[in-house]
């Protein structure tokens, strides 16, 4: 690539509730990309580099988890957002590749800012000093209603749930109301698609959206 040009990648990052099928679709949406020779990079929150695992461990399944305040919260997935732009999304997009995220800063906005009712100010601060100019060119919102979302969490392999899944009704319609106000006040930069549709309906709708965007 010239020096003179400006980097190709592109971020696109996943959002929704627990079991809103964000994982599936990042697979699916890959496929297509690969198919068109594009370099792809897929990554989760929190998690995607070393520290971020280890962190996501403490956030997640720690013994003591549920005594964690709201604002540790914010700070220990932020924390974990800053080292994956830094080691792996900003590379990557300075190669020229297409970065799917599942979850990225609206995660915090949604889960830390409204669904723990933390100060919408300083979750922005954070966020944007955890990611710096790295925003994401695409914003896929997958909705399912609450009941969907809590039903499909019970149906997931998993033996123990973990500390987001274990969440109550009131916590999860917070968090559904919250992406479908972001995705309302910022159409230019969000996709809102509904999740109780077939898989193949939904890939469909994001290919559609992404290819718009590339």
């Amino acid at each position: 690539m010239p020096h003179n040009s400006k980097p190709t990648g592109k971020l696109i990052s996943f959002e929704g509730s627990e079991g809103s099928g964000k994982s599936t679709q990042i697979i699916r949406l890959a496929a297509h990309l690969l198919k068109l020779k594009r370099d792809v990079v897929s990554v989760r929150e929190p998690g995607g580099t070393e520290i971020g695992e280890q962190i996501r461990n403490i956030i997640v399944h720690n013994s003591k988890g549920d005594e964690m305040c709201a604002e540790t919260e914010l700070l220990l997935f932020t924390a974990a957002r800053a080292q994956l732009v830094r080691q792996v999304i900003a590379p990557a997009l300075s190669k020229g590749s297409v970065v799917l995220s599942d979850r990225y800063l609206d995660s915090s906005t949604v889960y830390q800012g409204i669904a723990r009712n933390l100060a919408s100010d300083p979750v922005e601060q954070i966020n944007q000093f955890a990611i710096g100019k790295i925003m994401p060119n695409l914003t896929i919102v997958i909705d399912v209603p609450t009941e969907v979302s809590l039903a499909r969490i019970r149906l997931r392999a998993s033996d123990v749930p973990d500390r987001m899944e274990r969440e109550n009704v009131h916590f999860y319609n917070k968090v559904r109301e919250g992406y479908l106000l972001l995705a309302k006040g910022m159409p230019e930069r969000f996709c809102l698609i509904d999740g109780t549709k077939s898989e193949d309906e939904i890939e469909k709708k994001i290919w559609e959206a992404v290819k718009d965007r590339l």
